[in-house]
């Protein structure tokens, strides 16, 4: 709940543009946190990075995130996991860590195609990160489609943004078979990989 409480205050000290706060109910008191600053919640970075992931999450799949970081530690995949906390203005120091100290870095957003995800591999692609061709990014947004009523991890699932889902995205990326995809979005990767 302090996150929710630290966005609410944050947000009432930006005069100079709109914000947005997505928030579940309750109440609470919170404090203004530095603006378009994100934070790392688990630092799994290895030297060398050969393998390693890093995981660049905004919004409420930070559990799933951190869910899958354990997932794939216990298949000896190193992963830190970060929080972005703000879509703009983008934490570039966060990024280009990220960048720098992984061989994978995954966004995972419950935003749509164009979102935060293609705002991170733009700015990379602008930075010259990704000219050496060592570091692999890949975007988890909702698919561009109708997602069926239900329960939210329901949808979550057939979104493919769990945690089995993000998993399965790692573990392909470090060249690793990846089964747990089952979902109507899964199938429809597959396909396009083909």
């Amino acid at each position: 709940m302090s996150e929710l409480q630290n966005m609410v205050a944050t947000s009432l000290a930006i005069n100079d543009s709109p914000s947005v706060v997505r928030y579940p109910r309750g109440v609470g008191v919170g404090h203004a946190i530095a603006i378009g600053k994100g934070r790392i919640i688990r630092n799994k970075a290895p030297s060398p990075k050969e393998g390693s992931v890093a995981i660049l999450s905004l919004g409420t799949r930070l559990l799933e995130n951190v869910k899958a970081a354990e997932a794939l530690e216990a298949n000896n995949i190193p992963v830190t996991v970060a929080d972005a906390r703000f879509m703009k203005p983008l934490d570039r120091d966060l990024i280009r860590k990220l960048v720098n100290d992984h061989e994978i870095i995954i966004t995972v957003e419950e935003g749509s195609i164009g979102g935060f995800g293609d705002h991170v591999v733009h700015f990379a692609v602008l930075e010259g990160m990704l000219d050496d061709g060592k570091v692999k990014i890949r975007p988890m947004v909702l698919p561009d489609r109708y997602i069926d009523h239900g329960s939210q991890g329901e949808q979550y699932e057939e979104a493919g943004l769990s945690a089995s889902h993000i998993e399965a995205t790692a573990m392909r990326l470090v060249g690793r078979s990846a089964t747990v995809l089952t979902s109507a979005r899964a199938l429809d990767l597959n396909q396009m990989q083909k």
